[in-house]
């Protein structure tokens, strides 16, 4: 690793984003998602499944206070600690107890985090007061110790970190310290800010390589990665040891799930070891294995703990694990996770198609992972991947209006099978309003907010552009000041307009991706001793002075994508991209039975045009096949005789715009003739 390549995010409070396409889906999350998010938090969204999250924690903040009135207050109901609090069938039947999964909480600091994020953006008076009462409410809930967490709060303090793995104690507590960061970070207020650090300070008191000290970690990682930040914001270095603490004791021997939960090496489930991540020591695993939004939170931190210890050895296993990923496991759309069981990477190549989990939180979580390696590297592979996600695997998890989620994205889908075929009924032909295990949301509401921390990062002279949006940017080098306009036309053309300003000469370096779809792209006339091109990068050197202007464009094409020959579901088939933009068909536009058509060979696309699907202005695309012709005579299951097919032009819609217009079937994969 390069240390002059080190960057990291720009403050968004010097960030104003005005892209065309982001800021509409920035106001969507400020003036739909997070009030609609605050109502699901407090069970007031009709017909939707209830949340319980804000209620829990009212109920854990009298359970504290009573206690610290009165010691002797024995705890509400005697429950499994082993199982999940499922939620009841009926609003009369609710007691004083938890309800929800035990990760409930999380929920909650996943809003403020989006919250956060947007008043950075946009001030709002009376959100804040709503953020800051809730915050209130949360740390009401808060033991004496610094302890916080409602499940065991309300059900019994005695079991807290007695169940590690399936518990979620340390994945409710990273949430916490992500959402309290950024609302610090946003409002310059550290009420919740100072109940992280209590909470952190205790859990570094429980656990460590000391005698006498739990040798745990997480069941469910992002706790690595919140105690970086935390770092990074207090300067305290038991933050950033404990995360460290985290991450190399994890797969260590004797495994401690097995200690945990008493099981002899002979009697243990190694899948399940896979399934957390905890089968080898991090630096010895090669391959990403086992449920897909764990492994990204986990390979998040370990990117966070090798950037800001320089530690080569596990920047080296990131570098592998990422390769694992992208060349082996990913969806063309950005989605991870090949299987609805245990939510899980599957082996190498195995990508099915119509039975893919590609759970939205792990392309958010694949998106946190790319960013990270590109704060050590500015390597343009980790921003591909990064782009064609965002656009893809992480916005196909939201309606166009902001009101209803996808928590699985497949990239074939017939309404019929997800609901008569057991295999299926995890795939969804419509967005739903809400979950009980609503992870899904709200991460989706965070990742949009700060959307540009992920374009752009900073060194101390460079700056990154690693996704192309509008924005407003002040850069600080050294004393001053460069103000960097940047205008453009993506998704849908690759026009690029940089307006840099220096009130005084400065000499700095604007680091531009060249995306890999591109394969042709101009800039505006530059000295040959400015610029230079490094991993995927230009470089443009120079002293800036005055009101400068770059123009670039990005040829942006559609493009006909091939499988690896070992992807069995895609043999025969082609995909269609344009940019960063993923295409399918959907049955509103073809009709049904879409398994049934194929395109030509060469030269099938005949049409880009402008188009709209509901209220969002996209590229549509037309191409030119046929489909076989099924007659209503025949009944035959089999036949000898080869299917007659009809020359048809057919329409494509971006990946993300599907299913905002009805239940219909819906393909990425085409059969090519």
């Amino acid at each position: 690793m390069n240390q002059k390549e080190y960057s990291k995010p720009l403050n968004l409070r010097r960030v104003d984003v005005t892209d065309t396409f982001w800021k509409k889906e920035m106001e969507l999350i400020r003036k739909e998602v997070i009030p609609y998010q605050w109502e699901a938090l407090n069970d007031r969204v009709e017909g939707a499944a209830p949340s319980y999250c804000m209620r829990n924690f009212k109920i854990a903040s009298k359970l504290t206070k009573e206690r610290s009135l009165h010691k002797d207050v024995p705890k509400l109901i005697d429950i499994n600690l082993n199982g999940f609090e499922f939620l009841p069938e009926e609003e009369n039947k609710l007691e004083n107890r938890f309800y929800g999964y035990v990760f409930q909480d999380s929920d909650f600091s996943k809003w403020i985090e989006a919250v956060a994020y947007s008043l950075t953006q946009h001030p709002d008076e009376q959100l804040e007061k709503i953020a800051d009462e809730a915050i209130d409410l949360v740390c009401e809930a808060q033991q004496p110790n610094g302890y916080l967490d409602t499940f065991y709060i309300i059900n019994d303090m005695n079991k807290v970190f007695t169940n590690l793995r399936d518990h979620h104690e340390l994945y409710c507590f990273g949430h916490l310290a992500e959402g309290a960061v950024a609302y610090y970070q946003a409002t310059g207020k550290d009420k919740l800010l100072d109940a992280a650090r209590r909470y952190a300070d205790y859990i570094d008191s429980v656990f460590g390589t000391e005698e006498g000290k739990c040798k745990g970690y997480p069941g469910h990682e992002i706790a690595e990665m919140a105690l970086v930040r935390l770092y990074d914001v207090t300067g305290e270095t038991k933050y950033l040891k404990l995360s460290e603490y985290f991450i190399n004791q994890r797969g260590q021997k004797p495994y401690y799930f097995d200690l945990e939960f008493k099981v002899e090496p002979k009697d243990r489930d190694e899948l399940r070891y896979l399934y957390n991540q905890a089968h080898l020591p991090v630096r010895e695993q090669k391959e990403a294995v086992g449920h897909a939004v764990r492994a990204t939170y986990l390979y998040s931190g370990m990117a966070d703990l090798a950037r800001v210890t320089k530690d080569e050895s596990l920047y080296e296993a990131c570098v592998n694990l990422w390769d694992s990923i992208v060349d082996r496991k990913m969806y063309i759309t950005g989605g991870i996770g090949g299987t609805h069981m245990g939510e899980a990477f599957s082996f190498d190549y195995d990508l099915p198609n119509d039975t893919a989990y590609a759970e939205t939180c792990a392309s958010i979580g694949l998106v946190f992972f790319a960013r990270r390696m590109l704060e050590m590297k500015a390597d343009s592979r980790f921003a591909d991947v990064m782009e064609r996600t965002l656009y893809n695997g992480v916005l196909s998890g939201m309606a166009l209006d902001g009101k209803s989620f996808f928590y699985v994205n497949p990239l074939e889908v017939n309404p019929l099978a997800c609901k008569k075929d057991e295999r299926k009924q995890h795939v969804k032909a419509s967005r739903q309003k809400w979950f009980g295990c609503a992870c899904c949301p709200p991460n989706i509401a965070r990742l949009v907010s700060s959307i540009g921390s992920y374009a752009y990062t900073e060194s101390e002279n460079t700056l990154y552009v690693h996704l192309y949006m509008g924005a407003n940017i002040q850069k600080t080098v050294g004393d001053h000041s460069l103000h960097v306009k940047i205008e453009s036309g993506f998704p849908w053309n690759g026009n690029v307009t940089l307006e840099i300003e220096a009130s005084t000469p400065i000499e700095s370096t604007i680091a531009l991706r060249i995306p890999d779809w591109c394969d042709t792209y101009t800039i505006s006339k530059l000295q040959d001793d400015e610029r230079t091109i490094r991993d995927g990068y230009l470089y443009i050197t120079k002293t800036w002075e005055g009101k400068e202007e770059l123009q670039l464009d990005f040829l942006m094409k559609s493009k006909i994508v091939h499988a690896n020959p070992n992807v069995r579901e895609n043999t025969g088939k082609v995909a269609i991209v344009r940019g960063p933009i993923v295409y399918c068909l959907e049955g509103v536009d073809n009709g049904e039975d879409l398994h049934l058509i194929q395109i030509e060979e060469k030269n099938c696309i005949i049409e880009e045009a402008l188009g709209k699907i509901e209220e969002e202005s996209i590229i549509k695309l037309t191409v030119s096949g046929e489909k076989a012709v099924v007659k209503d005579e025949e009944v035959a299951l089999y036949r000898t005789k080869p299917l007659e097919y009809k020359k048809e032009v057919f329409t494509l819609i971006p990946y993300y715009t599907w299913a905002n217009r009805g239940e219909s079937e819906m393909s990425v994969w085409i059969r090519q003739k």
